[in-house]
C-alpha cells in the first residue's frame, strides 16, 4: 500500500512537473514575438525626436578598423563624438564586426562597452547594426589586423562586410554566429544606452541576394529568443518583395534606407505608415539626388520619424565621391555624404545650422507638451 502511495506520489509530481516547464515554454514562446503594435508605440512615444548619424571614425577605412585590436582609437572617437554633440545630434548607428568578435570575444565585449561609454558620455544613443552584406571593393570577407590603406578615388574601397559573404553562404558556421548574437545582446539587452537593434544592415547586398535569407532568418529568431528591452528592426532599402516580407514581418519598428529625393522621400513615408509602426530612418543624405538636409530633415521633423545621415567626419571611406566611383572618374563638385572635413570645419555650415535647429524646435516641444500635463 505506502509502495502504491508513493508511485502514485511521483506520478503527481512528475505530471506537475510538466506542466509548469509547459507553461514556462509557452510563456517564453509568447514573450519571443515580434512586439504588438501598442508596444511598440507606448516605446516610442516616450522617445524624443531622435535626429543623428551614421558612423564609421575618420581614421577607420572600415568597420573592421574601427573595432580592431591594432586600431580602436577611443580618444579619435572621443573627438568625434563631442563634435557630434556640439551639433545637437543625439542618436548614431554603427555596423558590429564579427571578425574582430571572433578573434577576441573579451576584447570586443569590452571595447564596444567603451565605445557605449563615450556615446553616453555625449548623450548620444547607440544603434548597433550585427551584420552587414555591403561590399564596395574586390574583397568580401573580413580579415582582422592592419586594415590597407586608401586607393584614392574609390568609393569605401576596403569596405569589409560583417561576417563576410564566405559565412553567410556557409550554414555550418551559423553556431559562431548564433554565439556571437546571443553574447553581444545578452550583455546589453537591458542597456538603456542602445535605442533598438538593427539586426542586419542590408541583406542580399552586395550581390549575394537570396543567398543570405537562411542566415536572415536564424539571426532574427536568435535576437527574438533573447526578448530585449529593446526593440528589433531591419532597414528597408529596396523593392525585392521575398525581403521586405520578412522585414515587415519580424520587425517591431519600421526602419528603411531612403537617399532620394523630398518627392521620393515623402511617398515612401505615408506608404511605410500604413504599416501603423514607428518609423525611423536610419539611412539617408545623397546631395547629387537632392537628398540634402534642407530639403529631407524637415519631412523626418514635420512626420517625427527618428533619422540617421550618412556620415559624421570625412575620412579614409572616401564617401564623398559618389557610389561606384573609380580612381580617373570625373571629380564631383558635390559631396554625397559627411558633414564635415577632417580638420572639423563643416562642409557646409548652413547644413549644422538647419540641424541644431530642428533639434532645438524638437526639444522645445517636447517641453512643452511635458509641461502642459503637470
Amino acid at each position: 500500500m505506502q509502495k502504491s502511495q508513493n508511485q502514485s506520489w511521483l506520478i503527481k509530481i512528475a505530471i506537475f512537473t510538466l506542466i509548469i516547464i509547459a507553461f514556462s515554454l509557452d510563456s517564453r514562446a509568447q514573450t519571443a514575438q515580434k512586439w504588438p503594435e501598442k508596444k511598440a508605440w507606448d516605446w516610442y512615444n516616450k522617445q524624443p525626436w531622435y535626429c543623428g548619424f551614421n558612423y564609421i571614425p575618420a581614421y577607420a577605412i572600415n568597420y573592421t578598423a574601427m573595432w580592431d585590436k591594432t586600431t580602436f582609437d577611443p580618444k579619435a572617437i572621443d573627438r568625434e563624438l563631442a563634435l557630434a554633440e556640439q551639433s545637437g545630434m543625439n542618436s548614431l548607428r554603427a555596423v558590429l564586426q564579427y571578425a574582430v568578435y571572433e578573434d577576441d570575444p573579451a576584447y570586443f565585449l569590452k571595447t564596444l562597452d567603451t565605445f557605449m561609454a563615450l556615446c553616453y558620455k555625449h548623450h548620444i544613443k547607440f544603434i548597433p547594426a550585427l551584420f552587414d552584406d555591403c561590399s564596395f571593393g574586390i574583397k568580401s570577407d573580413p580579415v582582422v589586423g592592419k586594415q590597407p590603406e586608401p586607393l584614392k578615388g574609390w568609393y569605401a574601397w576596403a569596405w569589409s562586410p560583417s561576417p563576410g559573404h564566405s559565412m553567410v553562404t556557409d550554414s555550418t558556421t551559423y553556431p559562431k554566429l548564433e554565439k556571437y548574437v546571443r553574447d553581444i545582446i545578452n550583455h546589453h539587452k537591458n542597456d538603456e544606452r542602445i535605442l533598438f537593434w538593427d539586426l542586419y544592415n542590408e541583406p542580399t547586398n552586395g550581390g549575394l541576394g537570396s543567398a543570405t535569407f537562411p542566415l536572415l532568418k536564424k539571426v532574427i529568431v536568435w535576437a527574438r529568443s533573447i526578448n530585449p528591452d529593446q526593440p528589433l528592426s531591419i532597414g528597408m532599402f529596396d523593392q525585392n518583395p521575398r525581403l521586405n516580407e520578412i522585414i515587415i514581418n519580424n520587425s517591431d519598428i519600421i526602419t528603411f534606407h531612403d537617399y532620394g529625393n523630398k518627392e521620393t522621400v515623402t511617398r515612401a513615408v505615408e506608404k511605410f505608415q500604413k504599416l501603423n509602426r514607428p518609423l525611423i530612418n536610419t539611412e539617408w543624405m545623397n546631395r547629387p539626388f537632392g537628398s540634402t538636409v534642407s530639403e529631407i530633415l524637415p519631412i523626418f521633423y514635420q512626420y517625427k520619424i527618428g533619422c540617421n545621415l550618412w556620415g559624421l567626419v570625412n575620412g579614409k571611406t572616401q564617401t564623398d565621391l559618389p557610389w561606384g566611383h573609380r580612381p580617373g572618374d570625373p571629380p564631383q563638385d558635390l559631396w554625397q555624404h559627411d558633414l564635415y572635413h577632417g580638420d572639423f570645419k563643416p562642409y557646409k555650415p548652413s547644413e549644422i545650422d538647419t540641424i541644431k535647429e530642428y533639434i532645438d524646435r524638437s526639444e522645445k516641444k517636447e517641453y512643452i507638451e511635458l509641461h502642459k500635463h503637470q
